[in-house]
């Protein structure tokens, strides 16, 4: 069988699917067709600034090193289980502009319960509106970067934006949780292989 950590997006082999719109990259929809997205279980995300620059900070000898912008997306993302008592944290890393973490959402009798109401909700970084199910990985992605941005912005910095979307994958293992989390444990080392780095020569795909 094939090894589960060899089939993660290793950061000198990953293929994160984008494609034009209006004149710039954004990441294809990577929801798995009919999969229920407030399922409960632990699942792989990757968060993308816009056009891949470099907000969050650097890393220096194998370590990031946060910028203030970074530390703010590090404090919004560590409080989720305080805002959303229905999702926990595991492993978790913020990159120079893009975040690794790994979300668990868990079962309806544990804090709040699984709505199925619908809502339309504009992203403050793109200016899209779009509807999202309650409680759903993609609510919860929205709402982090939308208190991000929102952080960000008062701070002076008006250009910073996210990219529309975010990259995810269903945990479905023991053996795949250990693996996802020694990729992410292991990503700064790995930066200077990484595609979203901006000297990668295959950073975009061709036009």
């Amino acid at each position: 069988r094939r090894d589960v950590e060899a089939s993660l997006p290793k950061p000198h082999t990953r293929r994160i699917p984008m494609k034009r719109y209006r004149g710039r990259y954004r990441i294809e929809s990577a929801r798995l067709p009919g999969y229920d997205y407030t399922t409960p279980g632990r699942y792989h995300v990757v968060i993308c600034t816009a056009e891949r620059a470099c907000f969050f900070g650097d890393v220096r000898d194998g370590t990031m090193m946060l910028s203030p912008t970074g530390k703010i997306v590090a404090d919004e993302w560590s409080r989720t289980p305080s805002l959303r008592p229905y999702v926990a944290l595991d492993a978790w890393v913020v990159m120079p502009n893009h975040v690794h973490g790994i979300l668990t959402l868990l079962p309806g009798d544990v804090g709040a319960p699984r709505l199925s109401t619908e809502a339309p909700r504009r992203d403050v970084s793109t200016g899209t509106v779009a509807t999202l199910r309650a409680h759903s990985l993609g609510a919860i992605i929205g709402q982090s970067k939308g208190a991000c941005t929102r952080r960000i912005r008062a701070a002076g910095i008006s250009d910073f934006a996210w990219q529309p979307r975010f990259w995810d994958r269903v945990i479905r293992s023991e053996h795949e949780l250990e693996a996802t989390r020694r990729y992410i444990a292991n990503n700064p080392l790995q930066w200077h292989l990484d595609r979203l780095h901006p000297s990668h020569p295959q950073q975009h795909p061709p036009t």
